[in-house]
């Protein structure tokens, strides 16, 4: 009688070698440095921890966390890689076309504004927001937070200098966004860079915020986090969502970018649609399902 080895059975590691090196990165750098990624989309944040290691030469996930908690300078490049900083000048034109038609006028009712820009990046659309407030005759009675988790990032956003060879494209976006004068206006050119004028960081704040662990910004009316919380876990995101809800005041307005949406957020039925294409939120008073 003739016996035959059975193959063996693949079974499924629920506690997959990877998974446990990137939970143990990811405390470490909560723990050594203060930056919490540990409710970040996973899948997001593994190909940008996958490509550090490369460009690192290093071979494992645990290399990179000894570089990390004994090399500050490994860390800050690493955090580069994790935060997300694409961004343009009147990026998503027809947004601010919206906001300029379905925003400024409730705005302008008021005596003064403040405006949160968290996530602010290095700064494109924060001076964006600063030319269109200007051109509606409101930038001088608004003051504007410009926040960010990356402290570098910020410091590129409050020097105002972006390399000249965008400002087409920039300029092709502001006519798109309604834009009622010249983009050169507001900038002046110097060999490869366009320096932003600066009346228009007069009342901007740059200040360095975390969304995960920070608290709330009192008495805001417009709060714009774009092309942020895509990266988010579920939880965090309704964490964030509840975060600005208790900083916007009553009717105050909630910009998100084009792929996020309060369909499925816990504080979603505490908002109503300005504009639902281009992801604008008024503060309800009574909530309301989406």
């Amino acid at each position: 009688m003739a016996y035959h080895k059975a193959e063996p059975v693949a079974i499924e590691d629920p506690y997959r070698s990877d998974e446990i090196e990137v939970d143990l990165l990811l405390e470490a750098i909560y723990r050594k440095y203060g930056y919490d990624f540990r409710k970040y989309s996973r899948a997001s944040l593994k190909r940008r921890i996958y490509n550090q290691i490369e460009n690192c030469g290093l071979n494992n996930i645990s290399e990179l966390q000894y570089n990390v908690l004994y090399d500050q300078t490994a860390f800050v490049e690493l955090l580069e890689n994790l935060t997300i900083n694409v961004t343009e000048m009147f990026r998503d034109p027809e947004f601010y076309l919206a906001f300029r038609k379905q925003v400024i006028p409730q705005l302008k009712t008021y005596p003064s504004i403040k405006v949160w820009h968290a996530g602010c990046s290095t700064g494109e659309e924060i001076y964006s927001m600063c030319i269109l407030l200007r051109e509606e005759g409101l930038l001088d009675r608004a003051q504007i937070y410009a926040t960010d988790i990356d402290k570098n990032v910020l410091a590129k956003a409050k020097k105002g200098i972006f390399p000249i060879r965008s400002f087409k494209q920039y300029s092709d976006n502001y006519i798109k966004a309604g834009g009622t004068g010249s983009l050169s206006d507001y900038y002046t050119a110097r060999y490869d860079g366009a320096i932003i004028d600066q009346s228009l960081k007069r009342n901007i704040v740059f200040a360095d915020h975390d969304l995960v662990t920070d608290q709330v910004f009192g008495e805001i009316q417009v709060i714009l986090c774009r092309n942020v919380m895509i990266y988010f876990d579920r939880a965090l995101q309704d964490r964030v969502v509840g975060l600005f809800y208790d900083s916007l005041d009553l009717g105050g307005t909630l910009c998100l970018g084009s792929k996020e949406s309060l369909r499925f957020n816990e504080y979603g039925s505490k908002f109503v649609h300005v504009n639902e294409k281009q992801k604008i939120y008024k503060k309800s008073q009574v909530g309301k399902k989406q």
